[in-house]
């Protein structure tokens, strides 16, 4: 007896429902056991998206030791002065944050990690003022990064993939005129032993030293960008 046309449509609609589900279903699973999407990357450098931006949080303070307007903060952000005048406390409660002296991630900066910063001087501030910041999640990673005494990569190139707490001693020059960080965050400082004006590096090319926000070459000293410093 042949078979009924309408009974085998409907197994071929069954089996091919079935079939959709449990594509479905791994696609599901694949998306769990994956994670939180990584970096997008952006002109050579790492963009974190909006969901590694939420493990991070910090909240500024007008008044010293915590006192006065509070503002909490989750995110990037271009322009502090909406939320208040001044700064003179912070408390970062997670992530890695970059504080702007002035709008739109410019000025000096300053790198603040975990932990609480009762003054200004305790983030190696020059003034009370943060006027933007910016959030970059854990980096857990290795590290490496090539510097070079000429602008445009030339010249005399040392890699590195440890702190250095005295260029001219390990380089023999007083100034990075470029470099290549090829894996991991960095923190450049204009004097030896981890003072003075701060210079947060991501993974990129930089080809001459104001690319890094620096009006000169003077670096002294630069570490690696670590939970456990921070």
């Amino acid at each position: 007896m042949p078979p009924d046309p309408f009974v085998a449509c409907c197994e071929k609609q069954i089996i091919r429902s079935l079939v959709n589900k449990a594509w479905c279903a791994g696609k599901a699973h694949e998306k769990s056991i994956k994670g939180p999407p990584g970096p997008l990357w952006e002109y050579g450098r790492p963009v974190w998206t909006s969901c590694s931006a939420a493990m991070g949080k910090i909240i500024f303070y007008e008044g010293s030791n915590f006192q006065g307007r509070s503002y909490e903060c989750s995110a990037d952000c271009p322009d502090t002065y909406r939320y208040f005048n001044c700064c003179n406390s912070i408390r970062v409660m997670g992530g890695h944050w970059v504080g702007y002296e002035k709008p739109y991630y410019m000025g000096y900066q300053y790198i603040l990690g975990r932990g609480e910063y009762p003054n200004f001087h305790h983030w190696m501030g020059f003034n009370s003022c943060i006027r933007s910041c910016q959030m970059f999640s854990p980096y857990r990673g290795a590290y490496r990064m090539r510097i070079y005494n000429r602008p445009e990569m030339y010249g005399q190139m040392m890699e590195f993939t440890d702190d250095c707490p005295n260029v001219y001693d390990r380089f023999g020059h007083h100034g990075i005129y470029s470099c290549n960080c090829m894996e991991g965050y960095w923190i450049f400082y204009e004097h030896p032993n981890y003072r003075g004006r701060q210079y947060f590096v991501r993974p990129g090319e930089y080809r001459a030293c104001s690319e890094w926000g620096s009006m000169n070459p003077m670096i002294g000293s630069f570490r690696r960008m670590r939970s456990s410093l921070m």
